[in-house]
């Protein structure tokens, strides 16, 4: 790996060098772009935005993108309700099967939603994920009041960021750089419906050369379904010293603690007679996360920036329960008179890694580029003890008898490095080539199970290591100074994933030509502002994604395959649009009204297949063709109402396209739906204000899940009727 390493570090060399010949000049011109953390939004209502063309080191300019300002959204953040959060962004599909607003899964164009793993998510711009190579699962998300903004950008992201075709979700938390005193202090107090209680406090401030912001989260309720409790507690801490006006260093630690209670999935029947209703009082998810991080920013000259993040995860997922079909009765054993053993499944997740950007502009004739560059190193180590024989009992308790029949190790090895480059033709017309080396290498070592005589079934010993480049392109065209034309044709990936390397050599072969996931997305749209009153981005997309990996049976029945099973493709548009008549036809200084539609149009179709398979012409599973949100926010002085419509079409749960439901809930069309929420805020005073909701108003029943394992089996209901009040001040 050392020579990949080398490669690396003299690729940026030779970034810094260029930059560095080329940057010997003076113009006027001003770079439109933000840092890295800053506060945006506050003169302004709407919470959606376009990012800038440059933000801190990173270059946004021609690519699909979206800026979330959680201080403008009008919804239950206390909760994460993700489809308030996020409404403005069309084609977001949203796994709403977790009361809690804990397991936050979402995905666009076709893809799986299963814990956002089709995004590279990001705190502060750091990896957040289990594994973002290996085990891309989300299992941790900040609290939504702790954010302040969420950055989205789909397709060309993959050039810096890495592993994904749906795009990177970049959470930014607080960190109390726009206060301006030695203390501030800020609490927000939530009640709500089913035993929902939220306290917030935060405390920042600036004193001298140093600026600090902490903050302490906890959340329990009872959750809308029976057996649904849960507790969140997490804290954060951010420290910033300014050594000088050019360079500052940053520590940041967030730990975070999750206990829910899973009620299992119901039949579609179960759901019809009563969908609050659980037949699973037994089964718990734990998590504790904590992502430390150093971040060094410095400022080489007026042209020229380098920022260092430096960060890890250390995590634990820990789950007990009794798995089941929702068919099988959890019921007392008659012969030893109790409850059967349930069973526990324990993960430890240790990573670290560096990232190093540098971004910079230089002259070319008249105009002004932009170059931006990086590297990045990262290793990460899974250790999963799996299939434990756990207690007979009823609370969390994960102690097992005997030993776990699996014992596993992952392990996975990243070096990447990419540079990315703003040409500039004229004052309208941008070009935005890119391109990124990656090396990648995982492995899986230990034991599988265990034979009936007690003997260990060792895994296949295998190792995956591999290089490629990775290319892109985007453009702008400016026809005001407010809308643009803008396109992108990027390539991404999908690693081979850790449970592709975990197959028992009793029953699974590994296809030793498995290969990572690759395609590509295409991006060509128009957006941006009429003056103050209009804002807009619509678009058409087309994403191929290749070598979908699977597992198909073999002719004589004898083993399954894990192979590559086809191509998918996905096509369609994605339009937004926000209009505000008061600021067209008015001059009003008391009275608002924004409405906003946001809609998405998404065909996902197997395009090709295995020759054992038979998915060719089939739809995408977890893919609905539409999907519409809209809503209408009315303002009148202090006081401000919004309604959000929400509308998401059907949706096939398996790659056969299964309609009927199955007995067990766990297959089977997943059907339309439409909700609509109620939210209302009113300023007490300047720094007081009184947030209330209702969610669900029309105590809709539905479902946008089916899960074979857990937190299932079955279809997964979402939730009926809430309400929320809380109460913001700052000191």
């Amino acid at each position: 790996m050392i020579h990949k390493i080398s490669l690396t570090i003299s690729f940026i060399c030779i970034i810094v060098q260029t930059i560095n010949a080329q940057n010997k000049f003076q113009d006027s011109l001003q770079w439109k772009e933000l840092p890295d953390i800053t506060v945006v939004g506050r003169n302004s209502k709407s919470d959606y935005q376009q990012i800038p063309e440059i933000v801190g080191t990173t270059i946004y300019a021609g690519k699909k993108n979206a800026l979330i300002v959680l201080e403008n959204v009008q919804g239950n953040i206390s909760n994460n309700v993700m489809r308030q959060v996020l409404a403005k962004i069309p084609g977001i599909h949203i796994w709403e099967s977790d009361p809690s607003g804990i397991q936050i899964g979402i995905a666009a164009r076709g893809l799986s939603p299963n814990r956002s793993w089709e995004f590279n998510v990001r705190q502060n711009g750091y990896d957040i994920a289990a594994d973002p190579f290996g085990y891309p699962e989300a299992y941790y998300n900040p609290q939504m009041q702790a954010i302040q903004r969420i950055e989205i950008v789909r397709g060309q992201s993959a050039l810096q960021y890495g592993p994904q075709f749906g795009g990177m979700i970049n959470y930014i938390l607080k960190n109390g750089s726009e206060i301006n005193k030695p203390v501030e202090l800020e609490i927000q107090q939530t009640i709500g419906s089913n035993g929902l209680f939220n306290n917030y406090t935060a405390v920042g401030g600036k004193q001298g050369k140093l600026h600090y912001y902490s903050f302490f989260d906890q959340r329990k309720g009872d959750g809308w379904r029976n057996n649904s409790q849960f507790f969140t507690k997490s804290g954060f801490g951010s420290i910033t010293y300014n050594f000088t006006n050019k360079f500052s260093l940053s520590f940041e630690l967030m730990y975070s603690h999750i206990r829910s209670q899973q009620a299992g999935g119901l039949t579609d029947d179960q759901i019809k007679q009563d969908a609050q209703q659980s037949f699973r009082n037994r089964n718990w998810f734990d998590i504790t996360w904590m992502t430390p991080a150093i971040i060094l920013q410095y400022e080489i000259n007026e042209h020229s920036r380098w920022n260092t993040k430096i960060f890890g995860t250390i995590g634990n997922r820990n789950s007990i329960g009794f798995l089941q079909p929702i068919t099988v009765k959890d019921s007392i054993n008659p012969s030893t008179n109790q409850l059967n053993n349930r069973m526990v499944n324990l993960d430890k997740y240790r990573n670290f890694g560096i990232e190093s950007r540098i971004i910079s502009d230089y002259a070319i004739g008249k105009f002004k580029n932009t170059i931006a560059g990086g590297i990045r190193l990262y290793k990460g180590n899974t250790y999963r003890l799996a299939d434990g024989i756990g207690s007979t009992g009823t609370n969390y308790d994960i102690t097992i008898s005997g030993t776990y029949p699996k014992d596993v190790s992952f392990a996975s090895s990243n070096a990447a490095a990419f540079i990315e480059n703003i040409f500039k033709f004229s004052d309208k017309l941008y070009l935005i080539p890119g391109i990124r080396y990656e090396w990648l290498e995982g492995s899986a070592a230990g034991r599988n199970g265990l034979n009936t005589n007690g003997t260990a079934i060792n895994l296949q010993n295998i190792t995956r290591s591999r290089n490629f480049i990775l290319t892109g392109v985007g453009s702008e065209y400016h026809i005001t100074k407010s809308t643009e034309f803008y396109a992108n044709l990027s390539q991404a990936y999908r690693p081979i994933q850790f449970a592709n390397l975990q197959a028992p050599p009793t029953t699974d072969v590994i296809d030793p030509e498995l290969k990572d996931a690759k395609g590509y997305n295409l991006d060509i749209g128009y957006r941006g502002k009429v003056k103050n009153y209009i804002q807009f981005d619509v678009s058409g997309f087309y994403l191929k994604y290749n070598n979908r990996v699977g597992t198909i049976s073999s002719v004589n029945g004898n083993y399954r395959l894990i192979t590559n099973v086809g191509a998918s493709s996905s096509q369609g548009i994605e339009t937004y649009i926000e209009f505000n008549p008061i600021r067209a036809f008015s001059n009003s200084q008391f009275t608002d009204l924004i409405l906003f539609s946001s809609y998405a149009y998404t065909n996902a179709t197997y395009s090709s297949n295995h020759k054992d398979a038979n998915t060719k012409g089939k739809k995408v599973e977890n893919a609905p063709t539409s999907i519409f949100r809209g809503g209408i926010s009315y303002g009148y002085k202090k006081f401000l109402m919004t309604t959000q419509f929400n509308f998401v079409g059907s949706a096939f749960s398996d790659a056969n396209n299964t309609i009927a439901a199955s007995a067990n809930g766990n297959t089977g069309l997943i059907p339309s739906y439409s909700i609509i929420d109620l939210t209302c805020s009113y300023k007490l005073y300047k720094k007081l204000q009184l947030k209330a909701g209702i969610n669900n108003l029309l105590d809709k029943i539905y479902f946008t899940r089916r899960a074979a394992g857990y937190p299932g089996p079955g279809a997964l209901p979402a939730d009926g009727r809430t309400a929320f009040i809380s109460i913001e001040a700052k000191l």
